[in-house]
């Protein structure tokens, strides 16, 4: 059973990333289609844009989201319990020691963060150190670590990349419209101008519609990776119950105080405690009731 869940949503994640790729492609081919009357060069810009926000994100990814949710970096003798549990699961999960940071937050939550695992680091708030004994702490950093081992990490590094990849290319668009507009065409052939301007038309919904495409993909993305990372975690401390446990005290508490909004995503449940949405598309995890259900039936 676990190890089919493992399988089953590595499947949907690189059906995500692949529609993700895909789409930030289709919206620079609509911008060049609709404003420079070509769409492969439309499609090179989003590939250059997209490569040039990736290259940035994966390089200072972890100084980045650590200063915009006010994280300070620990030291063993600072924390000696939250450092040892931190190694403890990188020692079974076969990863290098991340650095270790805590939020002053006190609603209990944790991330992790980085290009790889060697470069990785975890951050837990003050909150969840207080309510949480040290058997749901290694399920929370058991966690952790599974989506440092499973490079979740930088897959959602890339997938924020993206979607400010998205974000720039509709604001190349909506400039270049408002100043100037879309091409112009003469064409006597009346079913090829038909043609043309249902085209113009899909490129316009897309182009509107496409920052909205990418969030829902994101979240996708974020969901399907929370629940691979519950059941890596069981893996890891092979006591399903002590993640249930931490689950149920981090849902019963208040949204955060210092979490970036763009960073929730990260988070192990959603620091903003928003109220899912039409058919929870724009959800940032899946409902703590549908996670703790699946871990009761491993």
């Amino acid at each position: 059973m676990l190890f089919q869940q493992i399988a089953r949503n590595k499947r949907r994640t690189i059906y995500v990333m692949i529609g993700f790729s895909l789409l930030v492609l289709l919206i620079g081919g609509a911008l060049g289609y609709f404003f420079y009357d070509s769409a492969i060069s439309g499609i090179i810009m989003a590939a250059v844009v997209a490569g040039i926000y990736m290259i940035m994100m994966i390089s200072q990814s972890t100084s980045v989201v650590m200063r915009m949710n006010h994280a300070h970096e620990v030291t063993e003798a600072q924390q000696p319990e939250l450092w040892h549990i931190v190694e403890d699961m990188a020692l079974v999960g076969k990863v290098p020691m991340p650095k270790v940071f805590i939020i002053d937050d006190p609603s209990p939550n944790a991330f992790a963060t980085g290009n790889d695992p060697k470069h990785a680091a975890v951050a837990v708030t003050s909150g969840i150190m207080e309510r949480l004994n040290r058997e749901e702490m290694e399920g929370v950093l058991g966690h952790e670590i599974s989506h440092v081992r499973n490079y979740d990490i930088r897959l959602q590094t890339i997938a924020l990349a993206l979607s400010a990849a998205i974000s720039m290319l509709v604001n190349i668009g909506m400039n270049s419209f408002w100043w100037g507009g879309g091409r112009r065409r003469n064409n006597n052939d009346s079913e090829g101008s038909n043609i043309q301007i249902i085209l113009l038309i899909l490129s316009v919904v897309l182009i509107i519609l496409g920052p909205l495409a990418a969030s829902i993909a994101q979240m996708a993305l974020s969901r399907n990776r929370e629940y691979l990372a519950d059941a890596s975690s069981v893996e890891l401390t092979r006591n399903p119950q002590g993640l249930i446990t931490a689950l149920e005290k981090i849902s019963d508490s208040k949204p955060m105080q210092a979490a970036d909004p763009t960073s929730a995503a990260l988070y192990i449940s959603d620091p903003l405690k928003k109220k899912g949405g039409l058919s929870h598309l724009f959800d940032t995890h899946p409902p703590i009731e549908d996670r703790i259900a699946r871990l009761q039936n491993m």
